[in-house]
């Protein structure tokens, strides 16, 4: 089998690239920063391809442009980054409503406001309990590395297209400014069932209609539990993880995603040569959040020690997971000023001293 060719790139570009490799031939958005590199291999890359780029006049105008394009059953896509993403919401929670699939990269910065350009972990909360207004809910990735992006691209949209929803995939400002190496793999597109798409109504079909519309009450109830059952299937089917050092039961054990997670695997090697042992959970599903997963190390962790890039937005979902039974301690920094392998290492060492 020859061997795949490993390329060095910037996070944003591959993660356009990934799109574009996943069928994606659609993307429009508003160039912010830290993101920029996104919109503008796209505009580059999909005429080469045969798609289409389009900069919107606003990140409103471009959220509603992805319910249109989504809504005729093409794979589309938009990115921005926190103030942008904020202001696409309301296209979000229609798209929602409307079981429109679409894939939306939020590359992360300092908030809130405009704040600054700095990397940062302050959408959590926005991404895993918000996505708009209403009752909903969307699938959320959050790659660790440059590769992971790649690879949790095309699974995004695969996803989006599995449960007619859109999914939304978070980095920080680290995960889009890094090169690595990646490799992109040689998949074909999966095809799914786009009868539903409204593409023009040939004589053999009824009208298809794209519609979050309900003005009866009892419609719209049945239209959200509907729509909850779908997300129940994702809580129950879509949750990911990594246990990292698990195995033999360390006393103390970190909870951290993205690149914080990278720097506490770093960490955490330094800490084990010095004979103290420690672990890492980390989730790559950030909704659904994998609670049963974590709650398997109760017994065994004395101390769990969340470490973000916020002021402790998924320490709720670790609070929800430990369910009081274990004491957890909170470090991080915001403001684009990232916890270092010293400071951990001197966390660490506190908590495992107090045991």
């Amino acid at each position: 089998m020859a061997q795949q060719q490993r390329m060095l790139m910037k996070g944003t570009e591959a993660i356009a690239e990934a799109a574009i490799r996943a069928g994606c031939k659609h993307f429009f958005g508003y160039p912010i920063t830290p993101q920029n590199e996104i919109p503008e291999y796209m505009s580059k890359r999909l005429p080469q391809v045969g798609g289409l780029y389009l900069q919107a006049e606003s990140e409103v105008a471009a959220s509603n442009m992805l319910y249109g394009a989504g809504g005729s059953g093409v794979r589309v896509m938009t990115s921005s980054s926190s103030p942008g993403v904020a202001l696409m919401s309301e296209g979000f929670s229609y798209m929602v409503g409307a079981q429109i699939p679409a894939v939306v990269v939020n590359i992360m910065r300092g908030g809130p406001g405009l704040g600054d350009i700095s990397p940062s972990q302050g959408d959590y909360l926005e991404m895993t309990r918000g996505f708009g207004h209403g009752d909903k809910q969307a699938l959320v990735l959050a790659p660790a590395t440059v590769q992971e992006a790649v690879d949790l691209m095309s699974l995004a949209f695969d996803k989006a297209d599995e449960y007619r929803n859109p999914v939304v995939v978070i980095g920080d400002g680290l995960i889009g400014q890094m090169m690595e190496p990646v490799v992109f793999p040689e998949t074909t597109p999966k095809s799914y069932d786009k009868s539903w798409a409204a593409t023009g109504k040939p004589a053999t079909r009824q009208r298809n209609v794209i519609n979050s519309l309900f003005l009866d009450p009892e419609e719209m109830e049945k239209h959200v539990d509907h729509l909850y059952e779908k997300f129940e299937r994702m809580r129950a089917a879509e949750q990911r993880w990594e246990d990292f050092q698990l195995d033999d039961h360390p006393a103390v054990v970190l909870c951290a995603y993205g690149t914080t997670a990278r720097i506490c695997k770093t960490a955490m090697r330094e800490l084990r040569k010095q004979g103290i042992p420690v672990g890492l959970f980390r989730p790559i599903s950030a909704w659904p959040f994998p609670y049963a997963a974590l709650q398997k190390h109760i017994e065994t962790t004395k101390v769990f020690l969340t470490v973000e890039m916020s002021k402790g937005q998924m320490l709720e979902d670790i609070r929800l997971s430990v369910e009081g039974k274990r004491p957890i301690k909170f470090w991080g920094h915001t403001g684009g000023i990232i916890p270092t392998v010293e400071e951990i290492v001197a966390l660490v060492k506190q908590a495992h001293a107090a045991l």
